[in-house]
C-alpha cells in the first residue's frame, strides 16, 4: 500500500505557565484536547486512536502515565499508544501519530503531550545514576553549555549572539497569549546583563519550567479535502547514543541525518529559500544558530551570521519561532508537539499577532537527551506534490 496524505485537522494547547495548580495532570491534557478538537470540528466518536508522549517518567514520578489517562485522554475501548524519546517526545508523538493515518490504519488520530513541571524535579531527574551509563550530574543546562562553547571557538561567533535570540524569542512570546513568559521589553543588553548561569548561558537566554499541554488532531485525505488544513510533506526521525568516539555534540550526526532524509521526502533542495518560516527546538538560546546549521539552512559556522543579520526574526529569511518557542514556554514533553502544532498554525494563517505573512510551507523540530533524539516534520498550506 502507497502512503496515504495526512493533515492536521486542529490544533490545541494550554496557556503556560509556571504551576497550574487547578488542575491534574489529566486535567491539564483535556483542555488542550477539547481545544484542538473543536479547532478540528471532531468529536470523540471521530476518533479512531489517540498518541500519548511526556518526557521522561521521573520528572514527575508518576511511571506509565498513560495508563491512569486513558480516560481523560478519550481513549477507552480506542487503541492508546505512548511515545518517549526524551525531550523530543512531543515531536516524536506527532510524527508517531501522522505514521498511523498515513499507514492507513486509523481516519484521524488524536495527538497529546504534556508535562507538569511544577510537580516534579527534573533536575533530579537529570541527575540520577543509571547503571553502565556516564552520569549527567548537572541538569540540562550544565550538560549543554560546554557544546556552547565548542560552538563558539569553531564558529567564532560574538558573544551577543544567543542574547540575540533570547531578545527575538522573548518578545515574539509576549505576542503570543499561550505562552509562558511575557517580556516585551527585553533588550539584548538586558540579556547580557542578566546572571551568568552555565558559562557562557545566562539566566534570561534559558528557557522556563513550564506546566502545560499541546494537542493536535491529525486526519486523512477525505478528512481534510475541502477545509482549512495543514498538509504534512514529510516526517523524519533519527537517534543516536549519547556518548561514543569521535561524536560531535555541537553538530549531531543524527540531527543532519534526519534533516537529509526531510528535505529528500519533502522534495526541499534550498530549505533557506523553499521554508517560510521554523519553529526549532532552542532551550538555550545558542541553540538557534547551532540548529540552523545542523538542519542545513546554513553551512557549518555560518548560523550565527543570519541570526546576526535578523533573517530569524519576523520578516526575515527564515522566521524562526515566531510563537516564541521554547525560550518563552516549556512544559517538557509538550515543546516539540507545540513546535509541530504552531507550525501548522502558520501554514493554515492561524498565528494571529505571531503571523508570518505568505507563510506557506514551516518546518516543526525537536530534540531531546544529549542532543541525540531528533524528530521533525514539514507541513504546507498545499497538498504535498500540488
Amino acid at each position: 500500500m502507497s502512503k496515504q496524505l495526512a493533515a492536521v485537522l486542529g490544533t490545541g494547547q494550554t496557556h503556560h505557565t509556571s504551576k497550574r495548580l487547578d488542575v491534574s495532570m489529566a486535567g491539564l491534557c483535556r483542555e488542550a484536547i477539547d481545544r484542538a478538537m473543536a479547532d478540528a470540528g471532531v468529536d470523540w466518536p471521530d476518533i479512531d486512536a489517540v498518541v500519548v508522549g511526556k518526557a521522561p517518567d521521573l520528572f514527575e514520578g508518576v511511571m506509565m502515565p498513560e495508563l491512569h489517562l486513558a480516560d481523560a485522554l478519550g481513549a477507552t475501548g480506542k487503541p492508546l499508544l505512548r511515545v518517549h524519546t526524551a525531550g523530543s517526545v512531543g515531536g516524536s508523538t506527532g510524527n508517531v501519530a501522522a505514521s498511523l493515518v498515513q499507514g492507513g490504519v486509523h481516519k484521524r488520530v488524536l495527538a497529546v503531550a504534556f508535562e507538569k513541571q511544577s510537580e516534579s524535579n527534573a533536575m533530579w531527574a537529570l541527575s540520577i545514576v543509571p547503571p553502565f551509563t556516564m552520569p549527567v550530574g548537572a541538569g540540562a543546562g550544565g550538560y549543554f553549555a560546554p557544546h556552547v562553547r565548542s560552538y563558539i571557538r569553531r564558529s567564532g561567533a560574538p558573544t551577543h549572539t544567543g542574547a540575540m535570540v533570547a531578545a527575538k524569542d522573548r518578545r515574539n512570546g509576549s505576542r503570543n497569549p499561550y505562552a509562558h513568559l511575557k517580556q516585551p521589553d527585553i533588550t539584548v543588553d538586558s540579556v547580557m546583563s542578566s546572571q551568568m548561569l552555565w558559562d557562557p548561558i545566562r539566566y534570561d537566554e534559558t528557557c522556563p519550567s513550564s506546566d502545560g499541554a499541546c494537542a493536535v488532531v491529525i486526519g486523512d485525505e477525505a478528512s481534510a479535502t475541502g477545509r482549512k488544513a495543514a498538509w504534512i510533506h514529510a516526517t523524519a526521525m533519527r537517534t543516536e547514543p549519547t556518548t561514543f568516539a569521535g561524536r560531535d555534540q555541537v553538530n549531531p550526526q543524527a540531527g543532519k541525518d534526519a534533516a537529509a532524509a526531510l528535505w529528500k521526502q519533502a522534495g526541499i533542495t534550498d530549505p533557506l529559500s523553499e521554508v517560510d518560516c521554523a519553529e526549532i527546538y532552542v532551550p538555550f538560546s545558542w541553540f538557534e544558530p547551532m540548529w540552523l546549521e545542523n538542519l542545513g539552512f546554513a553551512a557549518e559556522g555560518e548560523g550565527w551570521k543570519l541570526t546576526e543579520a535578523g533573517e530569524t526574526a519576523i520578516g526575515g529569511r527564515i522566521p524562526v519561532n515566531p510563537s516564541g518557542g521554547v525560550l518563552s514556554s516549556n512544559p517538557i514533553g509538550a515543546s516539540g508537539l507545540l513546535r509541530f502544532a504552531e507550525a501548522a498554525r502558520q501554514v493554515t494563517g492561524d498565528s494571529g499577532d505571531n503571523q508570518v505573512d505568505g507563510a506557506r510551507v514551516a518546518l516543526g523540530h525537536a530534540y531531546g537527551g544529549g542532543s541525540q533524539y531528533f524528530s521533525m516534520w514539514v507541513v504546507g498550506s498545499n497538498k504535498p506534490g500540488a
